[in-house]
Protein backbone atom coordinates (compact mmCIF):
# COMPACT_ATOMS: atom_id res chain seq x y z
CA UNK A 1 0.00 0.00 0.00
CA UNK A 2 0.86 3.66 -0.72
CA UNK A 3 0.36 6.41 1.82
CA UNK A 4 -2.87 8.30 0.72
CA UNK A 5 -0.88 11.56 0.24
CA UNK A 6 1.45 10.15 -2.49
CA UNK A 7 -0.40 11.31 -6.02
CA UNK A 8 -2.63 8.31 -7.39
CA UNK A 9 0.06 7.79 -10.49
CA UNK A 10 2.58 6.65 -7.75
CA UNK A 11 0.82 3.08 -8.69
CA UNK A 12 2.39 3.29 -12.25
CA UNK A 13 5.94 2.74 -10.73
CA UNK A 14 7.29 -0.65 -11.61
CA UNK A 15 10.83 -0.55 -10.22
CA UNK A 16 11.18 -2.46 -7.46
CA UNK A 17 13.45 -0.12 -5.50
CA UNK A 18 10.77 2.64 -6.55
CA UNK A 19 8.07 1.08 -5.23
CA UNK A 20 9.57 -0.21 -1.80
CA UNK A 21 10.47 3.23 -1.23
CA UNK A 22 7.62 4.94 -1.50
CA UNK A 23 5.57 2.77 0.36
CA UNK A 24 7.93 3.66 3.08
CA UNK A 25 7.33 7.27 2.89
CA UNK A 26 6.14 8.57 6.21
CA UNK A 27 5.30 12.50 7.23
CA UNK A 28 5.55 13.75 10.29
CA UNK A 29 4.04 17.58 12.00
CA UNK A 30 7.15 19.34 11.93
CA UNK A 31 7.19 22.38 14.34
CA UNK A 32 9.40 24.86 12.96
CA UNK A 33 10.14 28.70 13.56
CA UNK A 34 8.98 29.08 10.17
CA UNK A 35 5.01 28.90 10.51
CA UNK A 36 2.60 29.01 13.77
CA UNK A 37 1.42 25.77 12.31
CA UNK A 38 3.71 22.23 11.78
CA UNK A 39 4.82 21.39 8.47
CA UNK A 40 3.89 18.41 6.96
CA UNK A 41 7.57 17.06 6.21
CA UNK A 42 7.85 14.17 4.30
CA UNK A 43 10.38 11.38 5.07
CA UNK A 44 11.95 7.95 5.24
CA UNK A 45 13.94 6.32 7.88
CA UNK A 46 15.59 2.82 8.92
CA UNK A 47 14.15 1.03 11.65
CA UNK A 48 16.03 1.94 15.24
CA UNK A 49 17.60 -0.98 15.16
CA UNK A 50 19.90 -0.66 12.78
CA UNK A 51 23.28 -0.47 13.54
CA UNK A 52 23.06 2.21 15.97
CA UNK A 53 26.32 2.50 17.34
CA UNK A 54 27.36 4.17 13.76
CA UNK A 55 26.18 7.65 13.12
CA UNK A 56 22.97 8.22 10.83
CA UNK A 57 22.88 9.30 7.60
CA UNK A 58 21.15 11.89 6.38
CA UNK A 59 20.85 12.03 2.58
CA UNK A 60 19.61 15.31 0.75
CA UNK A 61 17.95 15.82 -3.02
CA UNK A 62 18.87 17.81 -5.84
CA UNK A 63 16.51 20.52 -7.28
CA UNK A 64 13.29 19.54 -8.32
CA UNK A 65 13.64 16.51 -7.28
CA UNK A 66 12.30 13.90 -4.22
CA UNK A 67 13.67 11.61 -2.22
CA UNK A 68 12.64 8.97 -4.24
CA UNK A 69 16.24 10.02 -6.08
CA UNK A 70 17.84 7.99 -3.31
CA UNK A 71 15.51 4.69 -3.81
CA UNK A 72 18.67 2.94 -4.87
CA UNK A 73 21.09 3.88 -3.07
CA UNK A 74 18.83 3.30 0.36
CA UNK A 75 18.70 -0.06 0.11
CA UNK A 76 22.23 -0.20 -0.03
CA UNK A 77 23.05 2.20 3.00
CA UNK A 78 20.33 1.03 4.91
CA UNK A 79 21.06 -2.62 6.24
CA UNK A 80 24.23 -1.07 7.23
CA UNK A 81 23.86 2.21 9.46
CA UNK A 82 20.56 4.39 10.36
CA UNK A 83 19.92 6.23 7.32
CA UNK A 84 17.09 8.71 6.54
CA UNK A 85 15.41 10.52 3.52
CA UNK A 86 13.95 13.60 3.75
CA UNK A 87 11.89 16.10 1.28
CA UNK A 88 13.68 19.44 1.63
CA UNK A 89 11.05 22.37 2.11
CA UNK A 90 9.67 23.70 -1.43
CA UNK A 91 10.61 20.40 -2.86
CA UNK A 92 9.15 16.79 -3.02
CA UNK A 93 6.28 15.65 -1.28
CA UNK A 94 6.92 17.66 2.05
CA UNK A 95 4.27 20.36 2.16
CA UNK A 96 4.28 23.82 0.48
CA UNK A 97 2.61 26.67 2.74
CA UNK A 98 1.38 29.60 0.33
CA UNK A 99 2.52 32.15 3.38
CA UNK A 100 6.25 30.17 3.27
CA UNK A 101 9.30 32.21 2.13
CA UNK A 102 11.28 29.25 -0.15
CA UNK A 103 14.71 30.34 -0.19
CA UNK A 104 17.91 28.47 1.00
CA UNK A 105 17.83 30.69 4.73
CA UNK A 106 13.93 28.72 5.06
CA UNK A 107 15.02 25.48 3.95
CA UNK A 108 18.13 25.76 6.46
CA UNK A 109 15.78 26.45 9.10
CA UNK A 110 13.13 23.49 8.14
CA UNK A 111 15.97 21.18 8.07
CA UNK A 112 17.51 21.83 11.30
CA UNK A 113 13.90 21.44 13.08
CA UNK A 114 14.03 18.12 11.46
CA UNK A 115 17.26 16.81 12.56
CA UNK A 116 16.52 19.01 16.32
CA UNK A 117 13.12 16.71 16.21
CA UNK A 118 14.01 13.39 14.63
CA UNK A 119 17.72 12.80 14.45
CA UNK A 120 19.38 14.45 18.05
CA UNK A 121 22.59 12.89 16.67
CA UNK A 122 25.59 14.54 14.63
CA UNK A 123 24.91 13.49 11.51
CA UNK A 124 26.67 12.14 8.19
CA UNK A 125 24.88 14.78 5.93
CA UNK A 126 24.72 13.22 2.38
CA UNK A 127 24.00 15.91 -0.28
CA UNK A 128 23.92 15.04 -4.19
CA UNK A 129 23.60 17.98 -6.71
CA UNK A 130 21.69 21.07 -5.48
CA UNK A 131 21.29 18.96 -2.15
CA UNK A 132 24.99 19.36 -1.89
CA UNK A 133 24.97 23.19 -1.66
CA UNK A 134 21.54 22.67 0.86
CA UNK A 135 24.62 20.57 2.91
CA UNK A 136 27.32 23.08 2.72
CA UNK A 137 25.10 25.66 4.01
CA UNK A 138 23.69 23.44 6.45
CA UNK A 139 26.77 22.74 7.47
CA UNK A 140 28.38 26.40 7.80
CA UNK A 141 25.67 27.58 10.52
CA UNK A 142 24.69 24.24 12.88
CA UNK A 143 28.20 22.67 12.54
CA UNK A 144 27.30 20.77 15.53
CA UNK A 145 24.71 18.61 13.87
CA UNK A 146 27.46 17.29 11.48
CA UNK A 147 30.16 14.83 12.01
CA UNK A 148 31.39 14.08 8.37
CA UNK A 149 30.25 15.32 5.21
CA UNK A 150 29.48 13.82 1.99
CA UNK A 151 29.21 15.83 -1.93
CA UNK A 152 27.85 13.72 -4.70
CA UNK A 153 28.64 15.95 -7.88
CA UNK A 154 27.76 19.19 -5.51
CA UNK A 155 26.60 22.23 -6.75
CA UNK A 156 26.97 25.86 -4.79
CA UNK A 157 30.46 27.26 -6.41
CA UNK A 158 28.64 29.36 -9.38
CA UNK A 159 27.48 32.64 -8.03
CA UNK A 160 23.84 33.11 -8.36
CA UNK A 161 21.99 33.94 -11.02
CA UNK A 162 21.14 37.21 -10.84
CA UNK A 163 18.44 37.33 -13.62
CA UNK A 164 16.54 34.89 -11.44
CA UNK A 165 15.43 37.73 -9.36
CA UNK A 166 13.30 38.90 -12.37
CA UNK A 167 11.29 36.08 -13.06
CA UNK A 168 8.15 37.92 -12.79
CA UNK A 169 4.48 36.38 -14.39
CA UNK A 170 3.95 35.75 -16.67
CA UNK A 171 8.10 34.53 -16.79
CA UNK A 172 7.46 32.46 -13.60
CA UNK A 173 4.39 30.14 -15.18
CA UNK A 174 6.42 29.77 -18.58
CA UNK A 175 9.16 28.80 -16.69
CA UNK A 176 7.61 25.80 -14.58
CA UNK A 177 5.37 24.80 -17.19
CA UNK A 178 8.52 24.22 -19.28
CA UNK A 179 10.30 22.28 -16.56
CA UNK A 180 6.73 20.54 -16.37
CA UNK A 181 6.85 19.24 -19.99
CA UNK A 182 7.61 15.33 -20.25
CA UNK A 183 10.37 14.97 -22.67
CA UNK A 184 12.30 18.24 -21.17
CA UNK A 185 12.00 16.35 -18.04
CA UNK A 186 13.24 13.13 -19.71
CA UNK A 187 15.78 15.33 -21.49
CA UNK A 188 17.22 16.44 -18.40
CA UNK A 189 17.02 13.11 -17.05
CA UNK A 190 19.47 11.71 -20.17
CA UNK A 191 21.72 14.49 -19.63
CA UNK A 192 22.11 13.10 -16.07
CA UNK A 193 22.71 10.02 -16.76
CA UNK A 194 26.65 8.54 -18.47
CA UNK A 195 24.25 5.37 -19.41
CA UNK A 196 21.16 6.00 -21.17
CA UNK A 197 19.71 2.98 -20.54
CA UNK A 198 18.64 4.30 -16.97
CA UNK A 199 16.10 6.95 -18.43
CA UNK A 200 13.18 4.42 -18.29
CA UNK A 201 9.60 5.12 -17.83
CA UNK A 202 10.14 4.53 -13.82
CA UNK A 203 12.99 6.59 -13.90
CA UNK A 204 10.66 9.70 -15.23
CA UNK A 205 7.90 8.71 -12.96
CA UNK A 206 10.21 9.01 -9.88
CA UNK A 207 11.97 12.53 -11.13
CA UNK A 208 8.20 14.00 -11.84
CA UNK A 209 5.86 12.37 -9.47
CA UNK A 210 6.20 15.50 -7.29
CA UNK A 211 4.98 17.75 -9.57
CA UNK A 212 1.28 17.00 -9.06
CA UNK A 213 1.18 18.06 -5.65
CA UNK A 214 -0.59 21.68 -5.21
CA UNK A 215 1.52 24.58 -5.43
CA UNK A 216 4.37 22.70 -7.31
CA UNK A 217 5.19 25.79 -9.56
CA UNK A 218 4.71 29.13 -7.08
CA UNK A 219 7.12 27.07 -4.01
CA UNK A 220 9.36 26.60 -7.49
CA UNK A 221 9.26 30.30 -8.48
CA UNK A 222 9.45 31.64 -4.70
CA UNK A 223 12.73 29.43 -5.01
CA UNK A 224 14.02 30.62 -8.01
CA UNK A 225 13.13 33.82 -7.36
CA UNK A 226 15.12 33.84 -3.91
CA UNK A 227 18.36 33.33 -5.70
CA UNK A 228 19.02 29.50 -5.01
CA UNK A 229 22.36 28.29 -3.81
CA UNK A 230 25.78 29.81 -5.27
CA UNK A 231 28.53 31.36 -4.20
CA UNK A 232 30.47 29.07 -1.30
CA UNK A 233 33.44 28.58 -2.88
CA UNK A 234 35.32 31.29 -0.56
CA UNK A 235 33.54 30.00 2.59
CA UNK A 236 34.74 26.18 2.06
CA UNK A 237 37.87 27.04 3.91
CA UNK A 238 35.47 27.10 6.85
CA UNK A 239 34.10 23.90 6.90
CA UNK A 240 35.21 22.19 9.57
CA UNK A 241 33.87 18.42 9.40
CA UNK A 242 35.99 15.93 6.71
CA UNK A 243 34.59 15.93 3.33
CA UNK A 244 34.26 13.09 0.98
CA UNK A 245 33.62 14.10 -2.50
CA UNK A 246 32.00 11.46 -4.85
CA UNK A 247 32.37 12.43 -8.76
CA UNK A 248 31.00 10.60 -11.77
CA UNK A 249 33.75 10.71 -14.38
CA UNK A 250 31.39 11.72 -17.18
CA UNK A 251 29.08 14.44 -15.35
CA UNK A 252 27.54 16.26 -18.68
CA UNK A 253 25.51 18.82 -16.05
CA UNK A 254 28.25 20.00 -13.54
CA UNK A 255 31.43 19.11 -15.50
CA UNK A 256 34.37 17.82 -13.75
CA UNK A 257 36.56 21.34 -13.29
CA UNK A 258 34.16 21.34 -9.98
CA UNK A 259 35.33 18.49 -8.51
CA UNK A 260 38.63 19.97 -7.84
CA UNK A 261 37.80 23.08 -6.77
CA UNK A 262 36.32 21.23 -4.03
CA UNK A 263 38.68 18.93 -3.51
CA UNK A 264 41.60 21.95 -3.87
CA UNK A 265 39.10 24.53 -1.44
CA UNK A 266 38.02 22.12 1.24
CA UNK A 267 40.10 21.71 4.64
CA UNK A 268 39.74 17.66 4.91
CA UNK A 269 38.68 16.15 2.24
CA UNK A 270 38.98 13.16 0.04
CA UNK A 271 37.54 12.93 -3.85
CA UNK A 272 36.82 9.73 -5.36
CA UNK A 273 35.94 9.59 -8.92
CA UNK A 274 33.51 7.03 -10.07
CA UNK A 275 34.17 5.57 -13.42
CA UNK A 276 31.38 5.15 -16.66
CA UNK A 277 28.97 7.38 -14.30
CA UNK A 278 27.28 10.90 -14.80
CA UNK A 279 25.84 13.37 -12.77
CA UNK A 280 24.19 10.92 -10.12
CA UNK A 281 26.04 8.18 -9.06
CA UNK A 282 23.44 7.20 -6.57
CA UNK A 283 21.10 6.49 -8.82
CA UNK A 284 23.57 5.18 -11.53
CA UNK A 285 26.10 3.15 -10.09
CA UNK A 286 24.55 3.20 -6.69
CA UNK A 287 26.64 -0.04 -5.11
CA UNK A 288 29.58 1.26 -6.07
CA UNK A 289 28.72 4.34 -4.50
CA UNK A 290 27.27 3.11 -0.79
CA UNK A 291 31.16 1.33 -0.70
CA UNK A 292 32.80 3.93 -0.94
CA UNK A 293 30.85 6.24 1.77
CA UNK A 294 30.02 3.13 3.97
CA UNK A 295 34.38 2.76 3.68
CA UNK A 296 34.92 5.73 4.04
CA UNK A 297 33.02 6.37 7.33
CA UNK A 298 33.47 3.22 9.05
CA UNK A 299 37.47 3.14 7.92
CA UNK A 300 38.08 6.44 9.95
CA UNK A 301 38.03 8.50 6.73
CA UNK A 302 39.63 5.85 4.17
CA UNK A 303 37.63 4.94 1.16
CA UNK A 304 39.71 1.98 0.54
Amino acid sequence: MFPDFLPPQVLNLREDTSITLAQNIQKTQLPTPLSPHPIPTTYVKTPATTNPDVSPFLLLHGFDSSLLEYRRLFPQLAPNAPTWLIDLLGFGFTERFPDIPFSPESIKTHLYAFWETCIQHPMILVGASMGGATALDFTLTYPQAVEKLILLDSAGLAQKPIMSKFLFPPLGFFATEFLRNPRVRENISRAAYFDKNFVTPDANLCASLHIQLPHWNKALIAFTKSGGYGGFLNKLQQIKPDTLIIWGANDQILGTKAAYQFQKSLPNNQLVWIEECGHVPHLEKPKTTAEVMLNWVMGNGHCC
